[in-house]
């Protein structure tokens, strides 16, 4: 499969990702970042597979520009074509490219997998998993759930850590929500508002429905039982049942960004507000950092894989629009 996206990247990108280059004015950076690791902990080099997706370029800038994390440094970059790669090299100031994802095996100490469609991440993953290599995986985590399976207990043999996250469910904002509805009262609807395009190029909800689904299960469980999404069109909204009886409307943004989500109580409609800012770093990146330090995974597979179930059954329904059973 790879080999067979490349070829086609090929085709439609004018040329194959770049092999080796270096960029001159970040040749030292390496031995810079070893003077300001903190005592004790050895640097770590991350490789990067995929360059399509702005994440990557937030990566280089946060780890090799603003240094958020001192002794952690971007090394390598494969990217899905050479345009891809160089532009976000050039940003995130990457000092390597590799024409094959592979060249970076013995070069780096951790990995980020970043494609745009879950669909590529977990063969482009597996040769470092197999070598025992740190590996967050960008959301979502992969688009089916048997896969998803079959890759996890090829992890865990391994003994290779592996998380993934929405980086809207991983924030200290979201977990101080949660924490605001242990005092809340009982709640009879759940209302959340966020942008998903149902008929996007990148695996339709599977793209956007992440940021709108997982701080839901974070907020509120992952016992979702059944879905059904009502569309016309581009317009759209699910209906989720909890096995817990909780009942959830999620209702897809086409012309606005931002997620809000609101509850139904005794007392009426509430919105959901955190009461404190995001932290910098941002939480999802330090638990990433801190994951490839430790090799301590910060989510249960069975939770990654409850979510992409969610996701399989929310797209079965988005083109019948019927109600789907979560399967696992």
């Amino acid at each position: 499969m790879m080999n067979t996206r490349r070829s086609f990247i090929k085709t439609v990108g004018n040329g194959a990702a770049l092999s080796a280059l270096t960029f001159s004015s970040i040749g030292a950076t390496a031995s810079r970042l070893i003077s300001e690791v903190p005592s004790g902990e050895k640097p770590i080099r991350v490789g990067i597979i995929g360059a399509e997706n702005s994440h990557t370029v937030i990566f280089g800038k946060m780890f090799n520009i603003d240094k958020k994390f001192p002794g952690v440094e971007v090394t390598h970059l494969w990217g899905e074509t050479d345009n891809f790669a160089r532009k976000a090299a050039e940003a995130g100031k990457i000092p390597t490219i590799v024409k094959d994802p592979k060249e970076m095996l013995g070069k780096i100490d951790a990995l980020i997998v970043d494609h745009r469609h879950a669909k590529y991440h977990l063969e482009a993953a597996t040769p470092f998993v197999k070598a025992g290599i740190p590996t967050f995986i960008d959301k979502p985590f992969c688009y089916r759930v048997e896969e998803g399976k079959t890759f996890l207990a090829m992890a865990r043999k391994a003994g290779t850590p592996i998380t993934s996250f929405s980086s809207i469910a991983q924030s200290v904002c979201t977990y101080d929500i949660k924490q605001q509805l242990e005092s809340i009262g009982e709640i009879n609807h759940v209302v959340r508002y966020g942008p998903v395009d149902l008929d996007s190029e990148y695996g339709g909800v599977f793209f956007y429905g992440v940021h709108i689904l997982q701080p839901l299960m974070v907020m509120f469980g992952e016992d979702i039982q059944r879905v059904k999404i009502t569309r016309d069109g581009k317009k759209g909204s699910a209906s989720l049942v909890f096995k817990s009886g909780l009942y959830a409307t999620l209702i897809f943004k086409n012309v606005s960004y931002g997620w809000e989500t609101y509850v139904e109580t005794k007392k009426g409609l509430v919105e959901l507000k955190s009461r404190i800012s995001e932290s910098d770093p941002v939480k999802i990146y330090s638990d990433i950092v801190e994951m490839f330090r430790t090799r301590i995974e910060p989510r249960s597979h069975q939770s990654i894989l409850t979510e992409v179930a969610v996701l399989e059954a929310l797209e079965r329904s988005a083109s019948n629009q019927e109600w789907e059973e979560v399967k696992m």
